[in-house]
């Protein structure tokens, strides 16, 4: 495809391109001038104060403002009639839809790139992460992701530490796991709440931390008909709320579900590959049959990430589809979608095989097989594999560039023409999954698999550099966007380490023939809760059902069982008490974060308490003189 960029042939020297609109080959010139005229209108009320904002706040602003250029009187895009317009409908995302506009992204600014890279990943280094400058470069939200990674990894260390003589000396002994599950389920709370703290510092140092979403604007592919919402005031696309909730209940809500009972379906075929390679190696007893034994867990591994990742393009289609206002509504119902498939999808197997099968030893070799393949599986396609990809592809257009004769700024053109072949940056959502399903593998079974947060440190260690340069040399530079905490994400995280003391009572109940239905239904709405919380209250209920199935618990019940079921439902409520206790004596924010941001409020209505009374003291002095007057006249 032939590229020209106009931006390369203006005439002033200084000119530095801060976002690229990629338009199709042969774009009619009607369409190209109507499209500059509708920009440049945006553009007459603005401030050109190049020293207020950073590039990438600029940049930020400038995607805003492409995003909310709206239909208002035209019927089609200029030059080209099948493509329709009608009021409300952003002009942008059709453009996009009809191939006029390939694609909208913001350049890197190699200078700053490079200082940060030599700060960051280039020294392979223990070392603290430069997260106020990532912060400055890429942003909030893709700071914070890297902050919480990096602090998520510290935190595993503890349970790395512990878990390897419990690997070492005790491995088959059962007994001794309920020291190591009952630390990891005050673990699992602890560094939660201990993050919001952390989160709170480093937001608030950045003037994020009381960032409103309330008045939220719709989100660009939102549409509907023209008119004015009745809160703000302002013309924006208005959508019934009932079309809206018939396509959830009678679409997606289905669709979902059928992709539950598919994931189900074929964790039924892996486990019938796993009685065969068993009943064969128990017929030949080679060794290379007992490689063999891993061989039906590796190839499960593999499929399930091949479902999630096509699961997460058609969570995607609906959710897009389903049409939702705000971007937080479609995040959350995007994130609820993908996280109950993925839940399912990952950890039902391994809870068939504790609660069903009961059989610890395959237990143990299906959660080693199912971390590690997922590990090595995300390293090689979100990173090693798209970086050696984007080498290749620089290397040609290093030639093109050299070949080109043409009388315009050659490192800026071979910028442009480099990043528009990179791929896009589709936010951190896939990374805060990868690392919520490795806290669930750490949380709910890492007392049977006592390895599995070393695993963890170890790839998360790989990981910050991996990412790092896949955010560096990979991916387009993202778009900036302001954040006050990991969101939904920070709930599922803790929910998950409270639902690990419930659910594991109850499925300790499941296991002695009592309430499985309602150990169902717990799990069904505890997963529709929100994200790492959710989790942390699974691992509750799943290690006090770990804790009541070993034979130490067992032994001092040997006849009542009704008596070891109440003990279990006892402990369980004590941990969930435990945790929700722990949540609340250790404060979300700070006290010297308190103080300052009382202190803040404080300022602000003394603020405006002065100028409330400057007014009334105007408005008196005004008075007498016109009542003066009125009495001359």
């Amino acid at each position: 495809m032939k590229v020209t960029l106009s931006a390369l042939d203006t005439s002033e020297s200084s000119f530095t391109p801060l976002v690229v609109i990629e338009l199709a080959q042969d774009v009619k010139e009607e369409t190209k001038e109507w499209l500059k005229n509708r920009i440049i209108a945006k553009k007459k009320d603005g401030d050109n104060n190049d020293d207020f904002l950073t590039m990438a706040e600029c940049q930020f602003i400038i995607k805003h403002e492409l995003e909310n250029l709206r239909a208002k009187d035209e019927k089609m895009i200029p030059g080209y009639p099948q493509a329709k317009l009608y009021p409300g409908k952003s002009l942008l995302r059709r453009l996009l839809t009809s191939g006029i506009v390939i694609q909208v992204f913001p350049l890197h600014d190699s200078e700053a790139l490079k200082k940060l890279e030599d700060t960051w990943y280039t020294r392979f280094a223990l070392k603290y992460q430069p997260i106020d400058s990532i912060r400055g470069y890429f942003g909030e939200t893709i700071a914070l992701y890297f902050g919480f990674l990096e602090y998520f990894t510290f935190a595993l260390i503890p349970m790395a530490v512990i878990g390897l003589p419990y690997y070492l000396f005790v491995w088959e002994d059962y007994d001794k796991y309920v020291i190591f599950a009952s630390f990891n389920l005050i673990w699992s709370t602890v560094i939660l709440e201990l993050w919001k703290r952390g989160c709170a510092n480093m937001t608030y140092r950045w003037g994020t931390l009381l960032m409103k979403r309330k008045f939220e604007e719709p989100r660009p592919g939102f549409h509907g008909v023209l008119g004015i919402n009745s809160i703000t005031g302002k013309e924006e696309p208005l959508y019934p709320s009932y079309k809206r909730q018939l396509r959830i209940y009678l679409v997606s809500l289905p669709f979902v579900c059928l992709c539950l009972y598919f994931s189900l379906y074929v964790m039924m075929i892996y486990f019938d590959m796993e009685v065969w390679a068993l009943g064969l190696h128990e017929n030949s007893g080679s060794e290379w049959t007992s490689v063999l034994l891993y061989v039906p867990s590796i190839i499960y591994a593999i499929v399930i990430e091949i479902m999630n990742r096509l699961y997460r393009y058609a969570a995607e289609f609906l959710t897009s589809w389903e049409n939702h206002r705000l971007e937080s509504a479609y995040q959350n119902h995007l994130i609820l979608k993908v996280l109950v498939f993925n839940f399912l999808n990952c950890f039902a197997s391994l809870f068939y095989i504790a609660f069903v099968l009961k059989d610890m030893k395959l237990l143990r070799q299906s959660l080693a097989t199912l971390l590690i393949t997922s590990q090595i599986l995300n390293q090689i396609m979100e990173s090693f594999l798209p970086y050696w990809l984007q080498r290749k592809h620089g290397v040609r257009v290093k030639r093109k560039v050299q070949a080109l004769k043409a009388d315009i700024d050659a490192t800026l053109y071979e910028q442009v023409i480099l990043e528009k072949e990179m791929g896009t940056y589709l936010g951190t959502f896939d990374d805060y999954l990868e690392l919520f399903l490795q806290f669930g593998y750490v949380s709910l079974f890492s007392c049977v698999y006592p390895l599995a947060a070393a695993f963890a440190v170890l790839n998360n260690f790989t990981e910050v550099n991996s990412d790092a340069l896949k955010m560096c040399r990979v991916f387009k530079r993202p778009f900036s966007e302001p954040s006050a905490n990991i969101g939904v994400w920070q709930i599922i995280f803790c929910l998950d380490t409270g639902v690990k003391r419930g659910l594991n009572c109850k499925v300790m109940r499941n296991l002695l023939g009592e309430m499985e239905m309602s150990c169902v239904l717990f799990v069904v709405v505890v997963v529709s809760q929100l994200a790492f919380e959710t989790m942390s209250v699974i691992s509750v209920v799943t290690n006090c059902a770990l804790i009541g199935m070993s034979p130490q618990v067992n032994a001092v019940f040997p006849e009542s069982k009704a008596d070891l079921i109440l003990i279990v439902v006892a402990v369980e409520h004590a941990l969930l008490a435990l945790k929700f206790i722990l949540a609340f004596a250790i404060p979300d924010k700070p006290r010297h974060i308190q103080m300052k941001l009382a202190r803040l409020e404080f300022e602000s209505l003394e603020a405006l308490k002065q100028q409330q009374m400057k007014l009334v003291t105007e408005n008196l002095k005004e008075e007498p003189m016109e009542s003066g007057k009125e009495k001359a006249t």
